[in-house]
């Protein structure tokens, strides 16, 4: 005859067992990380995925074409991959864990993408993208022109009933609290009314500042630290990576935090995290597969079509 606590004990598991199925495998990780260049920090990129395992990296300032991204990367075992930048400048990939996309999945890039600056992936109704938006330091208006273009492909995106997650450098501080106190200067590009403005504009099609979600009073939360007088020892910082998420991938979020102390890139990456599943991978489409060449000889274009 079985003992009252052993009946308790396998019926406290049976409940949790059933609780798993109801929610899904396991707790599902999203970062995003501006890299300053996937040569140089090749190491820091496999490390991270290998300690954090993370569902979906997005990188941003990537730094290379696909074909000069390290093997070790490009051809991870655990990860399908996208690598979109060109020679030394900009860039951005985005990589899956296999273990949750059964299929290499379908790669794309709206019309407002420029230098190599957005790749989104299509995860059956989710499109989840890695952006890299303009700094805006030797000319504001095409930055401003890049966030007027990504807040209407989002409303359009939404409208057709897609969800959404946004990631990346945004290159932007929503407010104050987003600047150390030394740092704020609302003349400096990144804390401009013009560029906020955009950001609030973006934000307005119901998408949620998972970082400020989670810490709306955090004034210690940046991603970013000037790479002089010991700033990021200090964290004397901006915040200017974000992920942004839809009101269905909202209400599974979790949690979303910065590493300060993770790599050597003047960025730490920015994780969220969600109680389950964000998509059906049933529902994944497939894609093809990346062809890495080297760069054709023809003219690279800005978003007017200016020779760059």
């Amino acid at each position: 005859m079985q003992s009252p606590s052993f009946s308790l004990l396998s019926r406290a598991d049976d409940l949790v067992q059933k609780r798993r199925r109801d929610e899904g495998v396991r707790p599902v990780k999203i970062s995003t990380w501006n890299i300053n260049g996937v040569r140089a920090r090749a190491s820091d990129v496999y490390d991270f995925l290998r300690e954090e395992q993370p569902d979906v990296l997005c990188l941003q300032e990537v730094k290379a074409s696909a074909h000069q991204v390290p093997v070790s990367l490009s051809g991870h075992e655990g990860y399908w991959s996208y690598w979109h930048g060109n020679k030394g400048y900009s860039g951005v990939a985005i990589l899956v864990r296999r273990a949750c996309c059964p299929v290499r999945p379908v790669f794309s890039h709206p019309a407002f993408d420029f230098e190599q600056r957005v790749v989104v992936v299509e995860l059956g109704n989710l499109r989840l993208a890695s952006i890299y938006v303009p700094n805006g330091g030797k000319e504001l208006a095409p930055k401003l022109t890049f966030l007027q273009a990504m807040a209407a492909w989002t409303g359009e995106e939404l409208r057709d009933g897609r969800d959404l997650l946004l990631c990346g450098d945004l290159n932007v501080t929503r407010g104050p609290n987003d600047v150390h106190p030394s740092e704020r200067d609302a003349s400096l590009i990144g804390q401009t009314k013009a560029e906020r403005s955009l950001f609030e504009t973006l934000l307005a099609h119901h998408l949620t500042d998972l970082g400020r979600h989670f810490a709306p009073d955090d004034q210690s939360l940046f991603t970013w630290w000037a790479p002089w007088r010991e700033h990021r020892e200090r964290n004397i910082g901006w915040r200017i990576d974000y992920v942004l998420t839809s009101p269905a991938m909202t209400a599974l979020a979790k949690a979303c935090t910065a590493q300060r102390e993770f790599g050597s890139s003047d960025h730490g990456p920015v994780s969220a995290t969600f109680e389950r599943a964000l998509f059906d991978p049933a529902s994944v489409k497939p894609g093809a597969e990346q062809v890495a060449t080297p760069e054709t000889t023809g003219p690279q274009l800005d978003l007017f079509g200016n020779k760059v």
